[in-house]
């Protein structure tokens, strides 16, 4: 009888051994939290190692190990490993997975086949009984599955839907820029197209690499801000008569906004130019008054330069 004791204790050892102290902690997690630990993975239903092992109160290692051992009862559909693109998206999806990323190898998945082989790997009651607690979580799962798989299909065709919508919008929208006005070299603006004007000249400005440069005697703040709209380095110069009111406006604009350089003209000018990088419109209006009556913007052969050459030598 003795002997037979002996035997028993020692068996028992190195089942707790082989087991990573199954029998030593008590495992309460409930059938509804086991569900939320199952994750769909190549269209299968699968569990990952790490949350195995918590359920079977062993190591992950152990756990791989104890299966590696028995690699014959774990074929591919029992337990397969992932993909690191696979992997990648279980951890973005699942919190309680993040420590997958530094794992220095890729983890396993096991299906509802492989859970039912781990109570014959594990020997112990406790294992038969995990094993069972997490086969049933399966079957709910599936069952719900299976009851809502209408309730699915009506979210997927929504979700298909919507893709569809979504690419009419994009090619409507695609249409509606093909056909939209372009910036042409000359723009004329019937009066009171003031929003016309005042967006066309806004996208020259808009269109600007290097430099503007407006010719205009009439200029007041709303030229100042319509010159702001030219991207970041840009310089921006204004040749016009001299005039306290705006000159105060100016200095108050250069204090807290892109720098504007003014150039008083010589002499009174007739015409207003308009100079983008290397390109030079003549304006049929001063720009502030642009849109008010018939006017119109053309682009002009002459080179800036030698506008400005004339500009500067009177």
């Amino acid at each position: 009888m003795a002997k037979m004791k002996s035997n028993n204790d020692e068996r028992s050892r190195e089942l707790v051994a082989n087991c990573d102290h199954i029998e030593k902690e008590e495992n309460n997690i409930s059938q509804s939290e086991i569900e939320k630990l199952i994750l769909t993975i190549r269209g299968e239903q699968v569990i990952i190692d790490q949350d195995v092992a918590r359920l079977y109160n062993v190591t992950t290692k152990r756990l791989n190990q104890q299966a590696n051992r028995n690699s014959a009862r774990f074929p591919h559909n029992f337990r397969f490993v992932l993909t690191k693109a696979e992997c990648d998206e279980v951890v973005a999806k699942c919190d309680h997975l993040q420590s997958l990323k530094y794992r220095p190898t890729l983890p396993y998945a096991f299906t509802e086949q492989g859970i039912g082989q781990l109570s014959s790997v594990l020997h112990s009651k406790k294992a038969i009984d995990t094993s069972i607690k997490i086969m049933n979580a399966f079957v709910a799962m599936r069952r719900f599955m299976i009851q809502n798989l209408s309730i699915l299909s009506r979210i997927a065709h929504i979700e298909r839907h919507q893709i569809e919508t979504d690419e009419k919008i994009d090619a409507i929208l695609d249409r509606m820029d093909q056909a939209a006005p372009k910036m042409l070299p000359e723009q004329i603006f019937p009066t009171g197209c003031v929003w016309d004007a005042w967006t066309y000249v806004s996208d020259l400005v808009r269109s600007a690499k290097s430099r503007i440069v407006l010719i205009d005697n009439f200029v007041d703040d709303r030229v100042l801000s319509v010159l702001d709209k030219r991207a970041e380095g840009v310089s921006a110069t204004i040749h016009t008569r001299y005039n306290e009111h705006f000159l105060t406006d100016l200095n108050k604009h250069n204090a807290q906004y892109p720098y504007i350089k003014f150039v008083q003209l010589p002499l009174r000018n007739h015409d207003r130019f308009l100079i983008i990088d290397g390109k030079a419109y003549l304006l049929g209006a001063s720009l502030k008054d642009m849109g008010v009556g018939l006017c119109a913007i053309t682009e002009m052969n002459a080179t800036p330069e030698s506008i400005l050459e004339l500009v500067t030598s009177q």
